[in-house]
Formats: structure tokens, C-alpha cells, sequence
């Protein structure tokens, strides 16, 4: 695997890791102590405060600041402009450092472009986020979430595509079959040979 490209407009400060096959675009800023698996893009413009964690193959468009108290597990997804937070009642004049509220995108989820995810949730792994959606609680595995504030309008399948209302069932572009668990789905496990 290659060394990680990093464009000469953006800084990657001393303490920063940066795995293998990553590339860091146009005018990023990579802080100390901010953690970036393998085969990631960092988008133009984009921002990884110090503390963070970012998976492998993690794709991050432009315009997209990743603040301390985000984890971003493997194969995840950030549509452009889409926001982050780590405080819920931020003021200028009030230091709320040590009230920063931990951000979880779970392996596979996807962020739609200028979506909002407010500070404090999990997005569960597969997650499908619609652009402009506002994240206000946890979201389940595998659902699909529209609007202001998101709810839950569907279910996604692993490959990216809509599967049934009611989420059970086989997805018709990869022929992943679906049940329902609780309140959510999960792929079926073929029995073991």
C-alpha cells in the first residue's frame, strides 16, 4: 500500500497518524492526536480536531470539520457540508470543553450533504442519512432518515439501496436477505457449512 498523499496547501501537525493510502486534499488541517486509518479522503476544506478517531476507507467530503468527541468507524460515508457537533448549549462566553458529548457513526453509515448531527448520538452501522436531515437521537442500524427534526422513513440495505417498508426482506440489487429484530432489521446469517 502507497504512503498517504498529502496536498501541500494542507497542514498535518506534528502527532497527528494518517494510515496508509489516505489522501489529504486542498487547505485541510489534520490536528495533533486526531487518528486516520487507511484509504481515507479528506475532502477539501476539512478539519480533524485533536482526539479523533476515524476508521478505515472513510470517505469525507468537502467542507466538513470533525470535531473531539467524534469516532468514525470503517467504510463511512460524510456527504459535503454536512455538520458535526460536541456541545449541546454552546455560548461564547461560557467554556463548555469539559461537556463535549461523544459522536458515534457506526461502520457503513452514510451522511447526506448538509445534514446536521447533533452531538450525543450513535448512528448504527449502515445508517442512511438524507441530505439536509437534523439528527437529534440515536438512529438504528440500517434506517433510513429524512427531515427537520430526522425520523425514520425506511429501511437500506449494506450496497446503498431502499429495501421494503416494512425492511424485511431480500434487496433486489445485491439479493441480501433482511429480518426484522425488535424494532430494527438485520441481514440473516446463512447457516454455518
Amino acid at each position: 500500500m502507497s504512503a498517504p498523499f498529502i496536498h501541500e496547501s494542507a497542514y498535518v501537525d506534528d502527532g497527528a497518524v494518517v494510515g496508509q493510502g489516505t489522501k489529504i486534499w486542498h487547505f485541510c488541517h489534520v490536528m495533533p492526536g486526531a487518528v486516520i486509518g487507511e484509504r481515507c479522503s479528506l475532502g477539501q476544506n476539512v478539519v480533524v480536531m485533536n482526539g479523533t478517531r476515524i476508521g478505515r476507507n472513510v470517505k469525507i467530503q468537502n467542507n466538513v470539520s470533525i470535531y473531539e468527541g467524534v469516532e468514525i468507524e470503517d467504510d463511512v460515508f460524510c456527504g459535503p457540508s454536512m455538520v458535526f457537533t460536541n456541545v449541546i448549549n454552546p455560548r461564547s462566553h461560557v467554556s463548555r470543553k469539559n461537556e463535549y458529548k461523544r459522536t458515534l457513526v457506526k461502520r457503513g453509515a452514510s451522511i447526506g450533504a448538509n445534514a446536521t448531527i447533533v452531538c450525543g448520538t450513535t448512528l448504527g452501522e449502515y445508517a442512511f442519512i438524507g441530505a439536509g436531515a437534523v439528527i437529534t437521537k440515536d438512529v438504528p442500524a440500517y434506517a433510513l432518515m429524512a427531515g427537520v427534526p430526522a425520523r425514520r422513513i425506511g429501511w437500506m440495505c449494506q450496497c446503498g439501496e431502499r429495501l421494503p417498508d416494512s425492511g424485511a426482506g431480500t434487496c433486489r440489487a445485491c439479493g441480501t436477505t433482511y429480518e426484522r429484530r425488535g424494532d430494527g432489521i438485520a441481514p440473516v446469517q446463512p447457516p454455518a457449512a
